[in-house]
């Protein structure tokens, strides 16, 4: 099955048709190299190139954009900052609710991780945005810094994590304080200083 790929490597943008035998996502975790035929590439340096066929191995595929995955339902959004070879990420990678990083089932078991919501820009240019994408798949093991407010390490082995302070402004405002209800007419209302009947203090008790 042939599907359209495009995929960034350390030297530029590649875009193509791979054959696939199902998701794209499966070809690229249970193979070593893909055939792109025909192949398009934009060079860092502005440069384009046209081929008839290229095989490319996946391990030179930093970020991919995936033509189908499967996006956990119940899962919860962390913003991310990540820096993989020539490039700057920001976006959000999920994690599913009550996530343990030292717990086993919590780490990822194959070659990329996904992202959505991704901002792409060069490190050289971090303020000149390459491109955003919805979905985009990430060669962890390329990774070489991440800032986040979870402890990443399993999912990017070997790239130095920043810690990020959690936003408190953001998470308040997903869970808001109810308001306090008004007290209705002729509601008792409890006085801690209240003492019955008794005089104060110093004043003498009224006599019949």
């Amino acid at each position: 099955m042939a599907i359209p790929i495009e995929a960034y490597t350390g030297e530029g943008v590649l875009t193509g048709v791979i054959d696939a035998g199902g998701r794209m996502r499966d070809t690229l975790e249970t193979s070593e190299s893909v055939r792109l035929a025909p192949v398009r590439g934009l060079a860092l340096d502005g440069r384009t190139f046209e081929s008839p066929e290229e095989t490319v191995p996946v391990d030179a595929l930093l970020l991919v954009v995936p033509d189908d995955v499967d996006v956990p339902v119940h899962a919860a959004w962390h913003h991310v900052e990540l820096t993989i070879g020539p490039y700057r990420l920001e976006g959000e990678m999920p994690t599913m609710p009550g996530f343990d990083p030292g717990r086993a089932l919590a780490r990822p078991t194959g070659t990329f991780v996904l992202l959505r919501e991704v901002t792409v820009c060069l490190l050289d240019e971090p303020d000149r945005v390459l491109a955003t994408h919805s979905r985009l798949l990430i060669n962890r093991y390329d990774v070489e810094t991440v800032a986040a407010t979870l402890v990443l390490g399993f999912f990017f082995p070997g790239a130095h994590q920043e810690m990020r302070e959690p936003d408190v402004d953001a998470i308040a405002a997903l869970f808001p304080h109810p308001a306090t209800p008004a007290s209705s007419p002729g509601e008792d209302v409890d006085d801690p200083g209240a003492t019955g009947d008794a005089a104060p203090a110093g004043e003498a008790s009224p006599v019949a």
